[in-house]
């Protein structure tokens, strides 16, 4: 109950324009780093694997919030952990746009029908009321990206497939361009 007032008070700030963002230089590769370490042990029980794409040795400066896009992976991540089923994989990826980042994170899980992708990022909005009660959540996860995200004047998209799986991106503006290299 406490999650659910807490996010539903900061959709209310994001909509009424009274959040606090503190956008400063920060390491992409560090934030998901940091999320994907505090999602490990939640993943080893569904027995899914979280892995970025590639080894990203160098840092990926960019302008954002920090704690927000840290909650954007959190939310992106843990949705693509439960809806996954055990052996499978989640997949971070970063892809150099010139002046912006690429964000991908994509998971071979039980995907979304298409008929619910436009509405997905409403919040209370729930694909299959059953599937979500096993689930568990809020219903607002993505509507708080997807206003973190707005709050960063990008957009994130999403891309699903039932039984292959779904794969959710947002860009970043880069502070320096990092030398990456991604199909």
């Amino acid at each position: 109950m406490n999650k659910i007032i807490s996010d539903l008070d900061m959709i209310t700030k994001f909509e009424s324009e009274k959040i606090d963002m503190d956008f400063k230089e920060n390491n992409l590769v560090e934030i998901g780093n940091e999320i994907i370490e505090s999602l490990e042990l939640k993943a080893q029980e569904k027995k899914v694997k979280i892995e970025f794409s590639k080894s990203y040795d160098s840092p990926i400066k960019v302008m954002c919030d920090k704690s927000k896009i840290g909650q954007v992976f959190q939310n992106l991540i843990m949705n693509a952990v439960n809806y996954s089923e055990p052996e499978s994989k989640v997949v971070i990826r970063f892809i150099n746009l010139d002046k912006n980042i690429l964000i991908e994170v994509e998971d071979d899980g039980i995907g979304i029908e298409e008929k619910h992708l436009n509405r997905l990022f409403e919040r209370f909005y729930r694909v299959e009321s059953a599937r979500n009660r096993k689930q568990g959540g809020s219903g607002l996860g993505l509507s708080i990206v997807k206003h973190i995200i707005d709050a960063h004047n990008e957009k994130i998209f999403v891309e699903s497939e039932p039984n292959v799986g779904s794969e959710f991106s947002f860009s970043l503006t880069l502070v320096e361009s990092p030398n990456l290299v991604e199909a």
